[in-house]
């Protein structure tokens, strides 16, 4: 038998020469081997053709380097190298936590080296590159170097030469099938190498004997999936098929195997996936009077297509499955938690409020709730989920302005895998999906964005939802309810809402009425609070009467966070001094029938009409104590943001959100009052602000 001949290309020449020496250990009385390398100048020009040839990764830049130096037409493949298992032991006898330079050629090469380490269990080292032109910030007593002892920077105290990585067991396998040498693996020489290797250590009985027992598992695997699956090889020849395809398909699955796949299920496009090596999507063929879902995937090795496999399922089973998933969500907290019953009240709006609810609940059609923040928005949408005939399905809330776009459209429409940078392995459904059979409640819908916008219409009108860098349809079957605590007919005016969508929502709306228009509701919702927070006070009789007249901007969420604030006073009776102090400075609107209302749209004056930009009426209390809070971080000569005013409300107890911050200092500025910064620059108040919180400050110790 003639030799062969085997090119070995590598960067350096003393990593070429290894490389061909364990190669001619192997291969001597086959082939005779050739080294060549980039940096002696070698590997440059044409080479001399050669049957297979060897070719590190770092050897060239490129296939168009590797087309210039390499003759036509000539095999080539990659070398592939990993470490021997002394090379493993002598490094995990390195002490935990040791650190250590890993010396390379270059800062690749070093980093590379360090990841399969760790990938083959040596993750206990905290290892370091180092390479040529790399600058040591810190001392370190010990380097390892795969016979790069000549980079090691001086100082270095101990180098442990760990010799160069050893050709892959996988590799040298590829080589003799390359050279039609088959049967060479089988030899000792070769079984001993495989098993100085830390990867592939399997002998070819072994390979054998584990193929086996995984082709076992693969027909197990087959006849458990819910999935009609049908396996042919490359010359289109089925070699699988599964008792479910057999059943969809109404074959004899001892007729089957060995024969052409289109011959036996021509509705199943085998050769096309085969042949343009392009997985073709699900589509829903009719078999035998029963919609089927056919997806066919190409099997590839190394841009090679070796066979296909068709997925087959009746469309109403897919269905079903898909229901049972959802309805599993029933477990994981998607589920209304309070029905109208837990709407407290006797008032005659919110008893009118309820039984608008009730019969709106009845009905498929989308509800929007509309109100002030704190009326109990999403309270309501639970009870109408729970009165409607979804009431078995899950309910999935979501406030849309709490995100922004881009996590949005993922979070209502899911996303497939590799959708995005972090998107999870497997892809994920989206809340329509979560919610199919039963509700979704879009809070504060009126911060949608246009775009958005736009696909929420759609899933209204046609039921389907797409996920992002997805491209199949998804049937929904999903009821909205969305609440505002905005006018979303001034928006469609401004032209940031949509006039369709307003319409599709508009179908049943409920306007939720604010506390301070319910009347005596307040001491019940307030008797409420007070023993579900195991509250052993009591109210004094100015304090219910002043209670009765506050504004409450804040509504029941002001009232519920009053009630905290009460319980940890420490007073056996509320008086006027234990109020919080939000409330105290908004006593004055408490007393307006008295003292007339006051603002700070300028200083010294009460409101007109037609001045500069206002703060609307129900947030009085809650600019003041914005106010207040900038005036005394002037006095400290700070700056304040956003942030900063969100935390001191929460500690005051004052129910704030981000948006009412941000328009409240708009308003404050638009008033001349205030200073806001863009950025992270805060907020400071300006002097007619100083002016007009001294003189309302002097007008409420004028009102007690």
């Amino acid at each position: 038998m003639m030799k062969k001949t085997i090119a070995v290309v590598a960067l350096d020449p003393r990593a070429s020469a290894f490389y061909a020496e364990q190669i001619e250990s192997l291969f001597h009385e086959y082939a005779d081997v050739r080294s060549y390398s980039v940096r002696d100048g070698s590997a440059t020009g044409k080479l001399p053709g050669a049957d297979l040839f060897a070719i590190s990764t770092d050897a060239y830049g490129s296939a168009e380097e590797v087309a210039r130096h390499v003759p036509i037409d000539s095999v080539t493949m990659g070398i592939e190298v990993s470490y021997k298992w002394d090379t493993l032991e002598e490094l995990w006898g390195i002490p935990e936590g040791t650190k250590a330079l890993f010396v390379n050629m270059t800062e690749t090469m070093s980093r590379e080296a360090i990841s399969q380490l760790a990938s083959l269990g040596v993750n206990h080292v905290h290892f370091i590159p180092f390479y040529p032109g790399a600058v040591l910030k810190e001392p370190v007593e010990l380097a390892v170097t795969p016979d790069e002892e000549r980079f090691v920077p001086a100082g270095v105290k101990r180098v442990l030469n760990i010799g160069h990585r050893s050709c892959t067991s996988g590799m040298m396998i590829e080589i003799a099938l390359r050279l039609g040498l088959e049967a060479l693996p089988e030899t000792e020489a070769f079984q001993e190498y495989f098993h100085s290797m830390a990867t592939s250590n399997y002998s070819f009985d072994q390979m054998y004997s584990r193929s086996r027992k995984l082709e076992s598992q693969f027909h197990i695997l087959m006849e458990i999936l819910d999935e009609g699956l049908v396996g042919v090889n490359e010359k289109g020849e089925i070699f699988a098929c599964n008792r479910k395809a057999c059943q969809i398909a109404r074959v004899e699955s001892g007729l089957v195997m060995g024969r052409r796949g289109e011959e036996v299920f021509p509705y199943i496009p085998f050769y096309r996936a085969i042949t343009e090596k392009q997985e073709i999507p699900a589509k829903v063929t009719k078999l035998y009077g029963v919609n089927v879902t056919i997806a066919v995937m190409p099997v590839l090795r190394q841009n090679e297509c070796i066979g296909a496999f068709a997925v087959m399922q009746k469309f109403n089973e897919m269905e079903s499955r898909q229901n049972e998933l959802r309805n599993q969500l029933l477990q994981k907290g998607h589920m209304a938690r309070y029905t109208i019953d837990d709407v407290l009240g006797e008032s005659d709006c919110i008893r009118r409020t309820k039984e608008i609810l009730l019969k709106m609940a009845v009905t498929e059609s989308p509800v929007l709730i509309m109100g002030e923040t704190g009326t109990g928005k999403e309270l309501l949408s639970h009870a109408v989920h729970c009165a409607s005939r979804r009431a078995k399905g899950p309910f999935v809330a979501i406030n849309v302005a709490a995100m922004p776009e881009n996590l949005l459209e993922s979070e209502l429409f899911g996303y497939e895998e590799g959708a995005f940078t972090g998107a999870k392995k497997g892809g994920r459904p989206g809340l329509f999906e979560f919610a199919h059979g039963g509700t979704l409640f879009l809070d504060e819908v009126e911060g949608m964005s246009p775009a958005m916008q736009v696909k929420l219409l759609r899933v209204l009108q046609e039921g389907e939802v797409m996920r992002v860098g997805g491209s199949s349809i998804v049937h929904v079957d999903v009821r909205i309810v969305a609440a505002t605590n905005e006018s979303l007919e001034q928006k469609v005016e401004e032209g940031s809402f949509r006039r369709d969508l307003y319409y599709r929502l508009n179908a049943l709306t409920v306007v939720v009425p604010p506390l301070r228009e319910r009347g005596e509701d307040i001491l019940l919702l307030l008797e409420h609070f007070r023993c579900q927070l195991n509250g052993r006070f009591s109210l004094s009789d100015e304090v219910k009467e002043f209670l009765l007249r506050y504004s409450w901007p804040g509504n029941i969420r002001e009232l519920r966070n009053a009630v905290e604030y009460f319980n940890y006073t420490g007073s056996q009776v509320i008086g006027m001094d234990d109020l919080p102090p939000t409330m105290m400075r908004g006593r004055g609107k408490a007393d307006e029938g008295k003292s007339g209302e006051r603002s700070f749209g300028a200083p010294g004056r009460k409101k007109e009409s037609g001045s500069a930009p206002e703060i609307s009426a129900y947030r009085e209390a809650a600019a003041r104590f914005v106010l207040g809070e900038l005036f005394d971080a002037e006095e400290r000569g700070e700056l304040m943001g956003r942030e900063k005013i969100l935390e001191a409300a929460r500690r005051a107890h004052i129910p704030l959100s981000q948006k009412e911050v941000r328009e409240i200092l708009g308003g404050l500025a638009a008033s001349g009052l205030v200073k806001v910064s863009k950025g992270r620059g805060g907020s400071r108040i300006t002097p007619a602000g100083r002016r007009a919180w001294r003189e309302q400050e002097q007008n409420d110790q004028l009102d007690q």
